[in-house]
């Protein structure tokens, strides 16, 4: 069937019955209802449209108009911070009821990516469904995060990440039921490294796992936290011995991914840790203090990637010059047991 444009439909419902012998106030009064109906189905078809958008769809909504709860499936949101327009969005699962408090988990993108990027390529939307937690992708300024050293402009301005972090993290918790003991973050590359300076700089959070990252702030106090670190051993752009990478973000000199593991057992008060080899996963796994745990997981033959992030197009990485995923774990799926079983201890 011919698809029909909403002038042809306002012309369909005045002519559709015969006007002949009708006075011209009645056809004028036909038009005008009809103009009605052509807004009213303009106005569904935008709001069909809006909710089909990039990174999930859903509302769009600023700070000072927003909502007293947040809206169920994904929502964007900004907020003004420092005299800056900020943006982040939320997920939250169908299942999440007003009453009973749930998880938060707060994912970081990497540079060059953004909050839709993220919520797109790491699943995360899919495991918050599955068991029941909301998920929050706050967005970098120029699509990075001042973790220190490194990356881009917010670090050479040195843009107050650590702030904005913490503020969108009250928001949510203002907008929300969030259990207290199970705030978590979590990153990508640049973002991981952001996680790991919330990590060193703040109490928030009950863990932190970092994807491709290091740390590049110092970290000479900070509060125990339980940590996970999954990183590919042939990572050239946050390579594990602590030297500059060759890829896009030109990452700086950094802590060697070894010593910064051996560095949180001694801050969580850790037991000698364990080695278990699966395939191309070797995790160092130990048990700490208040039952928390450090964990550094290494995956052979794997670059700078999300394991089990969403592909790219055949011959899309290779030209954008990426890391293909590695299939050897899942690091959504990892990430969320260690913090399922590491709430904060009261």
């Amino acid at each position: 069937m011919m698809a029909m444009s909403l002038s042809q439909f306002r012309e369909l419902v005045i002519h559709t019955r015969p006007t002949s012998g009708l006075t011209r106030s009645t056809v004028r009064r036909r038009s005008h209802v009809a103009t009605v109906v052509v807004v009213l189905i303009a106005m569904v078809i935008a709001g069909c449209a809006a909710d089909h958008g990039a990174g999930g769809g859903g509302s769009s909504e600023s700070a000072s108009g927003s909502s007293d709860r947040l809206a169920r499936g994904s929502s964007s949101h900004t907020l003004d911070f420092h005299g800056v327009t900020r943006s982040y969005r939320t997920y939250v699962p169908a299942s999440v009821g007003p009453s009973e408090p749930v998880p938060m988990v707060m994912m970081l993108h990497g540079g060059f990516g953004s909050d839709e990027q993220a919520e797109r390529d790491y699943r995360w939307d899919s495991k918050a469904d599955s068991e029941d937690f909301i998920v929050v992708y706050p967005n970098g300024q120029g699509g990075a995060w001042n973790a220190g050293t490194c990356c881009g402009s917010p670090a050479k301005d040195d843009v107050d990440d650590v702030g904005f972090i913490t503020k969108v993290v009250e928001q949510v918790k203002g907008r929300s039921h969030i259990d207290p003991n199970r705030i978590f973050v979590t990153g990508m590359s640049n973002g991981a490294m952001m996680a790991e300076r919330l990590a060193c700089e703040t109490d928030l959070f009950a863990a932190a796992a970092s994807v491709a990252g290091a740390q590049v702030v110092p970290c000479d106090d900070p509060a125990p936290i339980s940590v996970l670190h999954i990183h590919g051993a042939t990572d050239s752009s946050v390579p594990m011995d602590g030297s500059p990478g060759d890829g896009k973000g030109h990452v700086p000199d950094h802590e060697a991914i070894q010593a910064s593991f051996d560095r949180w057992l001694q801050v969580d008060d850790c037991g000698d840790p364990t080695t278990k080899i699966a395939g191309d996963v070797t995790s160092q796994t130990a048990t700490c203090a208040d039952q928390r745990a450090v964990e550094l997981i290494t995956v052979a033959g794997a670059g700078h990637q999300w394991p089990g992030s969403v592909k790219k197009r055949p011959g899309l990485s290779k030209l954008l010059g990426i890391d293909e995923p590695s299939d050897a774990l899942n690091a959504t799926d990892v990430i969320w047991q260690f913090f399922a079983a590491h709430p904060k201890s009261d």
